[in-house]
């Protein structure tokens, strides 16, 4: 995949200035909202496709970076870099309480007890009437030194930071920790019995999943320019979980390939019916039925 992914990224990089000239300046958007999505797909499918930890929370770290960046901003601080470390700090922090409780359970138990803090997480940010309540709140652009952050400044930061953190990623699950956590998924008992502190390894992924998930709702309330309570809903975690399946749970590029896939799905299809909801359920359900490893399985085949 070296030379499609090097076309993939010139063409990426070259689509602001042609979005320009020829008026696709909505293309531009979507491409900045499936990068977002991406990171956020990426960090989850760490969890879900490689530690076999099946999160129902993941919006509770996506939200919360939101938040921060609309709470900051309200509150004086204008400093993106400032802002962006309170956010991947809260988010980590949020990830390490809510895994040290729920990584003592297991299967069903797992995915309620997620489920539940990141529920509890919603209705805590709904009931703050001083940072909107239920109607959100705004969340201006922060300012990253020199530049001003603009719509094209926006598209290319996130596909720097998406660009850094699918790096980071393939780094660590091809390390030794990336092989130990997969091999907890297939057999947690085994991994034990070598030795290996099981709980510690499932931790340290979690935390770091948080912390990405974390940065892309940083991104996103920059890109909306607004902090909605609908981040942190449990909607929010099924899109989310719906990304990494559709594009492959455990698969590296499975979060990009899923983000991409059903963001555009979804633009197409509302275009035509006021029912696309029943589309991209139809969609999923074929991925799950005929295609179990996602389109980044399907991409991997050799006939």
């Amino acid at each position: 995949m070296r030379w499609p992914l090097l076309l993939l990224v010139l063409f990426l990089l070259a689509f602001p200035p042609i979005a320009s000239a020829t008026g696709l300046e909505f293309y531009q958007g979507l491409l900045t909202k499936i990068m977002i999505l991406a990171l956020a797909a990426s960090s989850l499918n760490l969890i879900l496709g490689y530690g076999g930890m099946v999160s129902f929370g993941h919006a509770a770290y996506f939200g919360l970076g939101a938040y921060a960046v609309a709470i900051l901003m309200r509150e004086g601080i204008s400093s993106g870099w400032v802002i962006w470390g309170v956010a991947v700090g809260l988010s980590a922090l949020l990830a390490l309480l809510i895994g040290a409780i729920c990584l003592r359970t297991r299967g069903v138990y797992f995915i309620m007890i997620t489920l539940a803090f990141a529920q509890m997480i919603y209705y805590l940010v709904v009931s703050f009437k001083q940072y909107g309540g239920e109607d959100g709140l705004r969340a201006r652009r922060p300012e990253f030194g020199l530049f001003e952050l603009t719509d094209t400044a926006l598209y290319y930061l996130s596909l720097a930071v998406l660009a850094g953190a699918l790096y980071l990623l393939h780094r660590l699950v091809h390390s030794r920790f990336g092989r130990v956590l997969q091999a907890i998924r297939e057999n947690e008992s085994r991994v034990l019995a070598l030795g290996y502190p099981v709980f510690h390894f499932q931790l340290v992924a979690f935390v770091l999943s948080g912390a990405l998930a974390g940065l892309a709702g940083a991104l996103m309330a920059h890109y909306t320019q607004y902090a909605s309570p609908n981040l942190l809903a449990w909607q929010q975690s099924g899109h989310l979980m719906m990304m990494v399946i559709l594009g492959g749970v455990g698969q590296f590029w499975g979060g990009v390939l899923g983000a991409a896939t059903l963001s555009i799905v979804e633009e197409v299809l509302q275009d035509l019916t006021i029912h696309w909801q029943l589309g991209v359920g139809l969609i999923l359900l074929f991925i799950v039925l005929f295609a179990p490893k996602g389109l980044a399985g399907l991409l991997r085949r050799r006939p």
